[in-house]
């Protein structure tokens, strides 16, 4: 069983892997299934309450999740101002006699334009759970990745009872493993929950911390797209045949 849901981008999308620092960071070019993961807890939070976020979390960290994207991606690369805590402490920069803790600085920043729509298929690992609670979920999001990534639900979530999704659209699975990929395609270093990662380690009010490569796993995933043409503000990639 299936649940597919299809998003229209209304504004870039934009999210740096996992080792990326604060500074600096090439985007990636689609949600990962971390981003996927708390995108639906999050929804659960917000309209059914803590007790129900907690009771879903089991049933939303094991779910397997492959995406299909529009056949024309495009980075835009650009530099912005930020404000950040300063190194040294507190400071005068400006003689005003007032110490200020944060300065200015630039940063390298990068946001994803997709030329259409994208579709998500989800598939709860447990037999026996009900899709209704996950449409549900699939509903109430927003946003995808970096706040400001907002996306708008084209349709009302639809339930596959085998994997027979729409074959017009490209399938490319997020959380394992790919037994084929095109070589010419681009990597991408996706996160996922691990298969333990507890909700205490997700809660953002708990103190338990979560560990890359343990509770929050990376997966070398080959999208199939090659980077078509660039240029010092941006960089194109086109679809292509997926073996």
């Amino acid at each position: 069983m299936w649940i597919y849901a299809v998003y229209q981008p209304v504004a870039l999308f934009s999210l740096k892997p996992a080792m990326a620092t604060s500074s600096g960071g090439k985007t990636l070019l689609c949600p990962t299934p971390f981003a996927l993961k708390m995108a639906l807890l999050d929804a659960a939070l917000r309209t059914q309450g803590l007790a129900a976020g907690e009771r879903l979390w089991p049933l939303i960290r094991d779910m397997r999740l492959q995406i299909a994207l529009p056949s024309h991606i495009v980075v835009i690369n650009t530099f912005t101002k930020i404000v950040r805590p300063k190194k040294g402490g507190s400071s005068d920069d400006n003689g005003s006699g007032l110490l200020t803790p944060l300065g200015n600085t630039i940063a390298y920043r990068e946001y994803v334009n997709y030329s259409g729509q994208f579709a998500l298929a989800l598939q709860p690992v447990q037999s026996k759970a009900a899709p209704s609670s996950i449409i549900d979920l699939l509903t109430q999001i927003n946003y995808f990745g970096k706040r400001g990534g907002f996306v708008q639900l084209m349709q009302p979530p639809k339930v596959y009872d085998n994997d027979d999704l729409p074959s017009d659209q490209k399938w490319v699975m997020l959380t394992e493993d790919q037994p084929a990929f095109q070589a010419s395609g681009t990597l991408q270093m996706l996160d996922d929950c691990g298969s333990k990662l507890s909700f205490e380690q997700v809660n953002i009010y708990s103190s338990k911390r979560i560990t890359l490569g343990k509770d929050r796993l990376l997966r070398h995933i080959v999208l199939p797209y090659r980077l078509e043409r660039s240029s010092r503000g941006f960089s194109m990639y086109t679809q292509i045949a997926m073996p």
